[in-house]
């Protein structure tokens, strides 16, 4: 195993039990995922994306092959595996710092170690002014702020996110994509996220990990190369990008070809 590697899919497949039948949902899926990697799971509507990221979390087991992290068989969920889903998921009766420090007191962190370590991360979501409030006064994206930085404050060796932005509208969805990278960068925290937005997935991306349509395959994976190793600070940054676009039509070429349009 690559040293580098933190993550590693081996040979997955997943099928779910139905009255009509068996439905087989992912089909010997292998990858790997480096450390301080952001890695994005893609492709068409259907193809397993969420049920493979919730193995990964232990939430699903797979119905054949594996998971690793740091070597070591996954089985069941683990404090060293974060996740953030689409949907807000704070408590209403605690305020944004409680909220931040909620599962480090679950987990026994001494009270002034959690309070200190939750402060880091309201201030690093750009959420200090608001450190006090209850979430009924948050807009949606000031919501998803706060369980990123309650899933951070827990320290994961690797954070799941399950279409984290998809709730947001446009404004709001790239200003939290800008943020991610800004997260990504002081914190060298490894990523694995789920999109069915081929832009997002551009922006984000270091690989791109691209499912084939039903039963979800591994397609192919995009190494972005026109980046250079290079995480672009903007949106405009990312457009400017020699190779920007040829990327973006090579990956909506994979998904027309996966929804079968040009039949």
């Amino acid at each position: 195993m690559n040293t580098n590697t933190i993550l590693t899919v081996e040979n997955v497949s997943k099928t779910f039990s139905a009255k009509s039948g068996p439905v087989e949902a992912l089909r010997d899926v292998s990858f790997a995922v480096e450390k301080n990697e952001l890695c994005v799971l893609l492709g068409p509507s259907g193809c397993g994306k969420s049920t493979l990221l919730n193995i990964v979390a232990g939430l699903e087991y797979p119905s054949a092959g594996r998971m690793l992290l740091d070597g070591v068989e996954v089985h069941g969920p683990g404090r060293e595996r974060g996740m953030v889903f689409q949907g807000y998921t704070s408590f209403p009766w605690l305020t944004v710092l409680q909220n931040v420090e909620y599962g480090m007191k679950l987990n026994g962190v001494p009270k002034a170690e959690r309070r200190e370590r939750a402060s880091h991360y309201v201030d690093l979501v750009h959420l200090g002014k608001f450190r006090n409030a209850y979430p009924k006064t948050l807009s949606g994206g000031m919501k998803q702020r706060v369980a990123i930085a309650r899933t951070l404050a827990n320290a994961p060796e690797i954070l799941l996110m399950d279409e984290p932005f998809g709730a947001l509208d446009a404004e709001t969805r790239w200003h939290m994509q800008e943020m991610l990278l800004e997260i990504l960068d002081t914190t060298h925290t490894t990523i694995l996220l789920v999109t069915h937005d081929i832009q997002e997935a551009i922006f984000l991306a270091d690989r791109i990990v691209f499912l084939s349509s039903h039963p979800g395959r591994l397609k192919t994976i995009l190494d972005l190369k026109f980046k250079q190793g290079k995480r672009p600070n903007s949106k405009e940054e990312l457009i400017q990008m020699e190779g920007y676009l040829d990327c973006e039509q090579q990956i909506v070429a994979l998904m027309r070809s996966e929804a079968g349009i040009n039949d």
